[in-house]
């Protein structure tokens, strides 16, 4: 019976967040801030610039709520909206495809050979070029299909494809140079 009254206070807000309630659109933001803003910078490196975006992404959520249809949960509605913000943002910036003769090796500190290196990995993910780390990110993280990813960042599927597979392969590089325990096989 919780679950069911916490969905209709969830929809009774955005309801209300909708129809220019301030206090129910603030709630929404600090319900849903923090991780955004964790997703922003995932893309957009500078802490400042994503809390731009960030901020920029939940303009466009309330003056789209009218839109939103329960089809699917909000969380994943706010988070296409922002995904689609930061790569707005970084479409104003100039990309850059890498190939592997232009590619340099991302400066990585080297972390300790403790089994919880959730924080090491991501740190080599943020090291990675902007080109592989967007498609990285957008792939693996988001769940994203290559089509889609083609189509957000204006560059065909097979340079998707081979921003991913050039990206994992760097990422394996570095974790076999660093002390990040592998599980499984190779």
């Amino acid at each position: 019976m919780k679950i069911i009254s916490l969905l209709q206070n969830e929809k009774s807000e955005i309801r209300k967040a909708a129809e220019g309630h301030r206090e129910s659109q603030k709630g929404i933001y600090e319900r849903y801030a923090p991780g955004m803003l964790a997703l922003c910078q995932r893309y957009v490196k500078d802490a400042h610039y994503a809390e731009d975006v960030m901020i920029d992404g939940f303009v466009k959520v309330f003056r789209s709520l009218a839109e939103f249809r329960s089809q699917g949960s909000f969380e994943g509605w706010i988070r296409k909206i922002m995904v689609r913000e930061a790569i707005d943002f970084l479409r104003k910036r100039p990309f850059v495809v890498y190939d592997e003769t232009r590619m340099e090796d991302p400066v990585t500190e080297s972390p300790s050979s403790d089994p919880y290196q959730l924080e090491a990995l991501e740190q080599l993910i943020e090291a990675l070029p902007e080109g592989y780390r967007l498609v990285f990110t957008l792939y693996a993280v988001e769940g994203y299909k290559h089509s889609e990813i083609a189509e957000l960042l204006a560059i065909s599927e097979s340079t998707s494809k081979s921003q991913l597979y050039k990206a994992r392969k760097l990422l394996q590089k570095q974790i076999n140079e660093s002390r990040i325990p592998r599980y499984g096989t190779r």
